[in-house]
């Protein structure tokens, strides 16, 4: 009866942290009043565009998974998809888009408070939690609508329910152990690809130590097979997109930076430096004394008691430090997955803490009080760091200039232009507005080149341009604004103030002005020439490149696939048809289909068609390795000399490579230099 009191006890005081940090969090939410900045609209875009697909918001329908996979093309969708689920019941508003926040903070309190119970029971696990939720590195992670708090609580679940996977003995090594700690590590890859950063390490050294026995062997082949099935249908789907993404994010944006590189003694002391204001410098330093005093107890006499699990705590925070230091981009936020395995570990020390006082009622008073003073001023920067980030106004008339869109179109798809580009008025922000409630306003950027500039204002219907200071683009920004301003084909309809004494201007097309040229007919001639080979594909993607802001829902592509289809019913061999479908299909990133049309083609074309070539990249871009690997080289029979045997080579061998053929990594180490030389010399021919 006292056991089950106390865990009600523990279970209410656990709700009590969790319920005191939604008022605190909802409180600031409902005081600013700032608009979201770049990445915040881009996640909650995201979040919009997962729940319409699922059917859950509306206007939405489910179009089967590989619709719902190409709206992750860069990031895995899982922590989107949740998202947009549960704004069909909280909404889609920042404010009530923060209980979305909310549950992820619950799962990661109770992660931790679980993990610390079973360590050094109740008490540890409720100061543990109480430490994570007092933690003023959390504060920003809490009411920004990012992928932070959401890794940071999935990789953390996968963390505990690895370690009581692997603890020895019957405590771990069960079946349901296994297969739960698989799942919370595929679902942590899938909410941020840099999760690989905070599990990989220990989910290796827990397999290691997994190989001893034949039972937990086997348990761990069926783990990592639950883990690649979760995650492959994403990354075969989105791989290409993905590493372009991941480069572009981490390593190109360190090096614009200026982050420290990996040989740089700065790289390795840049996070622990930041440890005492991201925890609380009470907190650590008493945590870190309490620690201490174990150790040197028990280099002198052994009689301390060990806590069962530390070991592999201690261990599991030290690999993901290391392994968050190697990442060649820095940033505070990405530390935030090592703050609850450092809550349990300075939980436990302060626990040591105070047990080193003395026996005197006096003396035990001391402890308490410390730990009692360094929450308090641990809440209190959290407390003070949330409030003094308060903005009062939204910072840009942003939310204005969508509500007058919308009153002028209606429930239409629009495609608006602007040049600007400002915290908190850009294209993220504008379409995340734009598409609140079941809008369907996009907002893009285009014309900050000469030749954009004049395709910008040829096709464009609407335009927001501001005046002054156009923020990251200033000079591109003020010339493109003073073309449109300019241009006879538009007029201004609707100005709103700004700040600085700058103002926003919407401009629409004159009911006067030539309507906009469709893309059909330039799409179909630029697929034409891809039969030209590797030298018209660098004009082909940078014509489609522009058209894709102008056309988001890439309505020009049903426009001519319905034409193509029209087409080949009257002539099967129409090549104009089949290359259309073909490149339309690769855009879609459709690999299956584009190779059935690019089959198709080279037997309409012959031996010497170019589409024998794009069949085998889509083929392996696919992961169809093998079947691509067997189709080169039967069409090395029939090809005897000529660029595209070169490419042919290179691409068996790479297919082989991929297909664990032995002859492939061989045959690379001859056939990719004149392939590379064959694509480099036809490009610099075309362009000369």
């Amino acid at each position: 009866m006292l056991l089950r009191y106390q865990n009600l006890i523990w279970w209410i005081a656990l709700g009590l942290i969790w319920s005191l940090s939604c008022v605190l969090d909802h409180t600031w939410l409902q005081l600013d009043q700032r608009l979201p900045s770049w990445d915040q609209a881009e996640y909650l875009s995201s979040a919009i565009e997962h729940g319409r697909q699922l059917g859950v918001l509306g206007p939405g329908r489910w179009d089967g998974l590989q619709a719902l996979l190409d709206l992750s093309p860069k990031i895995p969708p899982l922590s989107s998809i949740l998202s947009g689920s549960l704004m069909a019941i909280v909404g889609q508003t920042p404010d009530q888009a923060g209980w979305i926040l909310s549950f992820w903070h619950g799962v990661l309190l109770l992660t931790v408070a679980s993990w610390g119970r079973c360590i050094g029971g109740r008490r540890l696990g409720f100061l543990a939690a109480l430490f994570l939720a007092i933690a003023p590195g959390m504060a920003e992670h809490r009411v920004e609508f990012k992928l932070d708090l959401a890794l940071t609580a999935t990789t953390t679940l996968a963390l505990f329910l690895l370690y009581r996977w692997q603890r020895p003995g019957s405590q771990g090594g069960q079946w349901p152990q296994a297969i739960v700690a698989a799942t919370a590590l595929a679902a942590s890859v899938l909410t941020k690809q840099s999760a690989l950063l905070v599990v990989a390490l220990p989910a290796i050294w827990a397999g290691l130590q997994a190989l001893r026995e034949p039972k937990r062997s086997l348990q761990l082949v069926t783990g990592l097979g639950i883990t690649l099935i979760a995650i492959i249908p994403w990354l075969q789907h989105n791989w290409i997109t993905t590493l372009g993404g991941t480069q572009r994010a981490v390593i190109a944006s360190a090096a614009e930076e200026g982050d420290p590189g990996l040989l740089q003694f700065e790289a390795w002391i840049w996070y622990p430096r930041l440890l005492p204001k991201q925890v609380g410098g009470l907190v650590l330093g008493g945590g870190l004394a309490g620690c201490l005093l174990q150790a040197m107890k028990r280099n002198k006499s052994g009689g301390i008691e060990k806590t069962e699990g530390m070991g592999w705590l201690t261990g599991t925070a030290i690999c993901v430090l290391i392994a968050t230091s190697l990442s060649p981009n820095k940033d505070a936020r990405y530390i935030a997955p090592l703050l609850p395995l450092l809550s349990i570990i300075l939980a436990r020390g302060w626990l040591l803490l105070l047990q080193a006082f003395g026996k005197r009622p006096w003396q035990r008073a001391i402890g308490p009080i410390l730990l009692l003073l360094a929450s308090l001023l641990s809440a209190i920067e959290l407390i003070r760091i949330q409030w003094s980030d308060i903005r009062y106004a939204p910072g840009s008339p942003a939310a204005d200039v969508i509500a007058s869109l919308r009153e002028r179109e209606g429930s239409d798809h629009v495609t608006v232009l602007m040049a600007a580009s400002d915290r908190y008025l850009n294209e993220q922000t504008l379409s995340y507005l734009g598409n609140l409630d079941g809008g369907a306003i996009d907002v893009r950027r285009l014309g900050r080149s000469k030749d954009q500039s004049t395709l910008a204002r040829q096709q464009a219907e609407w335009w927001i341009l501001a005046t002054g200071d156009q923020g990251t683009s200033r000079k591109s920004a003020r010339q493109l604004s003073r073309e449109v301003r300019q241009d006879p084909r538009f007029e201004r309809v609707q100005t709103w103030p700004w700040s600085k004494g700058r103002d926003i201007e919407l401009w629409k097309r004159k009911t006067t002005a030539p309507k906009p040229e469709r893309f059909d007919k330039r799409f179909i001639a630029l697929a034409r020439s891809m039969e030209e080979g590797p030298a018209a594909l660098e004009a082909i993607f940078g014509s489609i490149e522009p058209w894709h802001l102008l056309d988001p829902t890439f309505a020009y592509q049903e426009r001519v696939e319905t034409w193509a289809f029209a087409q080949l019913e009257e002539s099967p061999d129409d090549r104009d048809a089949l290359w259309s479908l073909a490149l339309i299909n690769v855009l879609r990133n459709r690999p299956n289909k584009a190779a059935d049309w690019f089959e198709r083609i080279q037997k309409v074309d012959g031996e010497e068609s170019w589409a024998r070539s794009y069949r085998l990249v889509v083929l392996i871009a696919n992961w169809q390795t093998c079947k691509a690997s067997w189709s080169a080289s039967i069409q090395m029979e029939n090809l005897q000399s000529g660029q595209q045997r070169d490419i042919i080579t290179a691409l068996r061998d790479l297919a082989r490579t991929a297909c664990f053929d032995p002859r492939g990594p061989i045959g690379l180490v001859s056939s990719l230099n004149p392939a590379v030389t064959t694509i480099i010399d036809s490009i610099e021919g075309r362009s000369r």
